[in-house]
C-alpha cells in the first residue's frame, strides 16, 4: 500500500478540493499519511493569488524531499494551471496537473513511476468546464463545502478566471445531498465555498438556479447546526439573502464581503462591479437587521493609480464603516492581467506602509467588535485544537472564545455569556463554563 501526503496553499476552496482528492486516493487503496511520515507520493495544491506562489511551491517541494527523498511529487491547483512548464522545472517535481486534470490524477499517473522529465498534464483552462463536488472532511470541527467554481468577472488584478475557468456550479440537489452526508458524519458546521460563491446557479453555461434558492434549501437540512457563507461579492449580496439570514436559525450572522478599495476611482480601475455607496448600503442593511453580525472585509492597497489621497479615502471609509475585521493585501503584479500595464505604479514601500496602517485599523475594529459583545449570551461551538491546556470555539457571530480544555466540549455547542477579553485578544466566559462542567 503506497503512502500519500498532501499540502494545501491558499483558500478554503483549495482545502475542500485537497480533501476530496485525498478520499479518491484512499478509495483506490492508498494510505493517507502526514507530511513527515516518509510518503511515497506528495500532492501539493497551489495558489496563484499572490506573487510568491513560485517561492512557496519551491520551498514545500524542498521540504518534502528532506522527509522522503525518493517521493513522487505532484503539483496541482491554480499555479499549476497558470505556469505548468515553470513548475515542471523545479528540482524534484515529477508531475504537474492543470484544472481539468487534477481530479483524475490517480487515473492519469496510475503507477506514479518517476520519469526522466517531469510530466505535464495541463489542458487550456477552457476545458475546465465541469463541476467537481468537493468538501473537506476529518480536518476540523467545520467542513468547507464547495458549491461553485470559476468566475465570469474580469477584475483587472485577478488571475483566477485564467486558473479556474468560467463560472459553474453544483446543483442544489447535489449540494443538499452532500450537506446531509456531512451531517451524518457528526460535523456541526458547514462553510459554503466557491470562487464567486454568490454567482451559484450556472450549469452548462446557463443560469438555472440562484444562490438564494440554495440558501433556502440548505436551511432545511437536519443535523447541521450552522452554515456560514465564506465570501460573497457586495453586488450579489441581495436584500433577500440578508433578510433570510437574519431570521434563520442555521445561517450564522457572519458575512465576509470583499471591498478591495473605498475609492470609486480605484474600484473602476480594478473593474469591480459596484461603487463604495453600494457597499456602505449592504453594511447598513446587515447591521439594521442583525446589529451584532460580524462583517469581514477584503482590501487591496497600492493598486496602480492609487494615490495617497485615494488610499486615505479608503482608510477613512473603512474607519467609519461598522465592520468587524479586515483582510489586507498589498497589491502584487500578476502576469496576463491588465493592472501591471496601468500607469501610477505604487512603490513596495508605500504598499507595505498602507497595508500596515489598515492592519492596525483591523485590530482596532476587531477589538471594538469583541467588546460590543461582552455581557451578551451566545452559543459556542468548540473545536478540537488544544494549546497550552486551552481550547477554542466560535460564537454564531464569529467571536473567538477560549476555555479550559475539557474533552466533553469538543464538537459540542454550549450556551455561554461572554465576560472579558484576555491578553491574547480572545474572549473568555469563565463564569458560565464552571456551571457547564458540572453537567
Amino acid at each position: 500500500m503506497k503512502k500519500v501526503a498532501f499540502y494545501t496553499l491558499g483558500c478554503k476552496l483549495n482545502y475542500s478540493e485537497t480533501s476530496t482528492i485525498g478520499r479518491i486516493f484512499q478509495e483506490r487503496g492508498f494510505e493517507k499519511v502526514e507530511f513527515t511520515d516518509t510518503p511515497d507520493i506528495y500532492v501539493i495544491n497551489t495558489c496563484s493569488v499572490t506573487d510568491n506562489a513560485d517561492k512557496k511551491c519551491r520551498k514545500i517541494v524542498k521540504e518534502a524531499l528532506k522527509h522522503s527523498p525518493d517521493a513522487f511529487i505532484t503539483i496541482v491547483g491554480c499555479y499549476a494551471q497558470l505556469k505548468p512548464k515553470e513548475i515542471s522545472e523545479i528540482p524534484g517535481v515529477d508531475a504537474v496537473l492543470g484544472a481539468a486534470e487534477k481530479f483524475q490524477l490517480v487515473d492519469i499517473l496510475e503507477t506514479f513511476e518517476k520519469k526522466e522529465k517531469a510530466q505535464i498534464y495541463a489542458s487550456p483552462v477552457s476545458e475546465a468546464n465541469t463541476f467537481h463536488n468537493s468538501y473537506s472532511f476529518g480536518d476540523r470541527t467545520r467542513t468547507f463545502l464547495k458549491v461553485q467554481d470559476g468566475c465570469d468577472y474580469s477584475c483587472s488584478f485577478c488571475t483566477i478566471p485564467l486558473a479556474r475557468g468560467n463560472s459553474r456550479s453544483d446543483s442544489i440537489e447535489n449540494v443538499v445531498r452532500s450537506a446531509s452526508e456531512i451531517a451524518e458524519s457528526g460535523v456541526k458546521e458547514i462553510v459554503l465555498t466557491g470562487v464567486n460563491t454568490g454567482d451559484f446557479g450556472i450549469q452548462d453555461g446557463k443560469r438555472v438556479e440562484t444562490f438564494f434558492d440554495l440558501v433556502k434549501e440548505l436551511d432545511k437540512v437536519e443535523g447541521i447546526d450552522r452554515f456560514r457563507i465564506s465570501s460573497i461579492e457586495p453586488n450579489l449580496l441581495k436584500d433577500e439573502i440578508i433578510s433570510f439570514v437574519a431570521q434563520s436559525n442555521r445561517f450564522m450572522p457572519h458575512f465576509h464581503v470583499p471591498l478591495q478599495s473605498g475609492s470609486n476611482k480605484v474600484l473602476k480601475l480594478m473593474r469591480r462591479r459596484y461603487q463604495r455607496e453600494l457597499y456602505a448600503d449592504r453594511v447598513a442593511t446587515i447591521k439594521q437587521l442583525m446589529p451584532h453580525c460580524c462583517i469581514g472585509v477584503d482590501v487591496i492597497v497600492g493598486f496602480p493609480g492609487e494615490t495617497e489621497e485615494d488610499f486615505l479615502e479608503t482608510y477613512n471609509f473603512l474607519n467609519e464603516l461598522d465592520v468587524s475585521y479586515l483582510h489586507v493585501f498589498p497589491y502584487s503584479e500578476r502576469e496576463n492581467t491588465l493592472a501591471p500595464e496601468m500607469p501610477g505604479k505604487v512603490t513596495n514601500k508605500d504598499r507595505n506602509r498602507r497595508a500596515d496602517m489598515l492592519r492596525i485599523l483591523s485590530e482596532k475594529k476587531k477589538r471594538n467588535f469583541y467588546e460590543q459583545n461582552i455581557g451578551r449570551e451566545f452559543n459556542v461551538l468548540f473545536e478540537d485544537d488544544v494549546k497550552d491546556g486551552l481550547m477554542e470555539g466560535w460564537t454564531e457571530n464569529y467571536v473567538r472564545v477560549v476555555a479550559k480544555y475539557d474533552p466533553v466540549l469538543v464538537n459540542e455547542t454550549r450556551h455561554v455569556r461572554l465576560t472579558q477579553l484576555n491578553a491574547a485578544g480572545l474572549m473568555e466566559a469563565e463564569e458560565t463554563y464552571q456551571e457547564l462542567l458540572k453537567h
